[in-house]
This record gives structure tokens, C-alpha cells and sequence, in this order.
């Protein structure tokens, strides 16, 4: 069998490519894969702990068995991510909005989409580039990602905010590529009859961003660059403490 492997942010970098073609055996699971890499480049293995692995465009855990022309995706711990244009983009029957764009954000478009005369409230956050960080000047950003399943997961954290929270509408885009200091990487807003659910509402929104959506960052300084390492949230599966098949 013949499977497709993806690496993305420092993961990326650590093996010297973005995408490999791997011949299994019937049965093999993805620990197995994982453990293929992990011989050639042991880093993967020191990192096992932060790892998660995709299958078909959907967090699995390692013992899950792979088939013929699989997807298979090594993601690092998410850190929040070129030529222009819309990369993906959803709107579901309720008007909630999600997209992943190259261009530069403006969240006047996306509020006048979500906005009705009924709301009493519209929420917006935006999530900005500093020229700092960790005591070191930042010159830009990049911002990279695996983009079926982040758009999947900013649709399925929308429509749970939208059924937890008495909000009316949900709209999150995220931006991809080059960052100039000042720019905005996200925007997020919210309607509703009042503020303090859409206040709420918009906060929850980027911290699960941050945590479940498969969005990478690095940061470029004068003397070099650096991944900047996230952390996964606890319900995505991870590698450590799951049990391990090797084939």
C-alpha cells in the first residue's frame, strides 16, 4: 500500500520536506508510520510527546490502521496559519462565516455579512503582529497551516459556540503567509442581542483557536528565525500514552 505523509511548521523543517510517499504493509497502524520517521530522524521521537497525527483530514490516534491511499499528517502543537487570494472558505445555513485567506484582513466586510437589525451587540477581536517578542525584536511572521482541517475545525468550534452561547452569528478568518508588523493574523466576530454573551462567545473562539486548529507560526528576527511551539488542547489524541504498534 502507498500512503501520502505531510509535515507541517518545525516538523517540516526537521525532515527537509513538506510531503513524502511511504509504501506500507497491510495492517500497519499509524504509530508504525510514525515510528518509520522517527528511526531516520530521532527529533520526532523526543518530540513525540507535543506530536498529533491526522488521518484523512481528521485528528486520530495512533493504534488506528491505515489503508491504501491514505493522507497521513504529523502536526506540531499549533501556535495560534506568496500570492493572494481566498484559500478556503465555508458558510453555513445560520450565515455563520470561516475562512482561510493570503490577503490582508479588513473585519468591516465580515461584520456587515454576520450584522442584522435584530443585534444588539457585535463583538470583533483582532488578533495583531508585534514587533516583539521573548525580549527579541521581530522584523515579520509567517503563518502556515493544514487547511481542509483547520477549516473543518473553525466550522465545528462556530457551530458549538453558536449552540452553547446566545449568540447570533460566528465569523473567524485566518491569514496565511507573510505578516508585517501591524497586521492582522485573525479576526473574529460575533452578533447578538446582547454584549456579554458575544464578549464571551469571541474569547472562547480564539482560545480554542489557538489549541485545536491546525495553524502554524514562525517568527523571523534579525539573527534567524524560530517555530513558535504551542500547546495541543487536552481532548486532541497525542502520541505518548497511547498504546504503540510497530509493523
Amino acid at each position: 500500500m502507498h500512503v501520502k505523509v505531510l509535515f507541517f511548521g518545525m516538523l517540516k523543517d526537521l525532515v527537509g520536506r513538506s510531503e513524502d510517499r511511504l509504501e506500507v504493509g497491510e495492517g500497519v497502524r499509524l504509530a508504525a508510520v510514525f515510528d518509520h520517521y522517527a528511526r531516520r530522524f530521532p527529533r520526532l521521537q523526543e518530540m513525540a510527546s507535543s506530536i498529533v497525527l491526522a488521518r484523512n483530514q481528521e485528528f486520530s490516534t495512533p493504534e488506528a490502521s491505515v489503508a491504501e491511499g491514505d493522507e497521513i499528517a504529523f502536526l506540531p502543537p499549533v501556535s495560534g496559519g506568496s500570492s493572494a487570494g481566498l484559500e478556503a472558505e465555508h458558510e453555513d445555513e445560520l450565515g455563520n462565516y470561516f475562512a482561510i485567506t493570503r490577503s490582508p484582513l479588513d473585519p468591516r466586510p465580515l461584520t456587515q455579512r454576520l450584522a442584522r437589525g435584530s443585534d444588539g451587540a457585535i463583538v470583533t477581536f483582532e488578533g495583531t503582529t508585534r514587533d516583539h517578542s521573548s525580549g527579541r525584536a521581530t522584523c515579520y511572521l509567517e503563518y502556515e497551516c493544514y487547511i481542509p482541517l483547520a477549516l473543518k475545525k473553525m466550522r465545528e468550534i462556530g457551530a458549538e459556540l453558536v449552540s452553547s452561547h446566545p449568540i447570533r452569528r460566528i465569523g473567524i478568518i485566518h491569514r496565511l503567509g507573510r505578516l508585517e508588523i501591524g497586521e492582522a493574523s485573525v479576526i473574529i466576530v460575533v452578533t447578538s442581542e446582547h454584549r456579554r454573551p458575544a464578549f464571551e462567545a469571541s474569547r472562547e473562539a480564539i482560545d480554542r483557536l489557538k489549541r485545536l486548529v491546525p495553524i502554524w507560526k514562525k517568527e523571523y528576527f534579525t539573527d534567524g528565525e524560530v517555530w513558535v511551539e504551542g500547546q495541543w488542547d487536552e481532548a486532541v489524541p497525542r502520541l505518548e500514552g497511547s498504546p504503540r504498534c510497530s509493523g
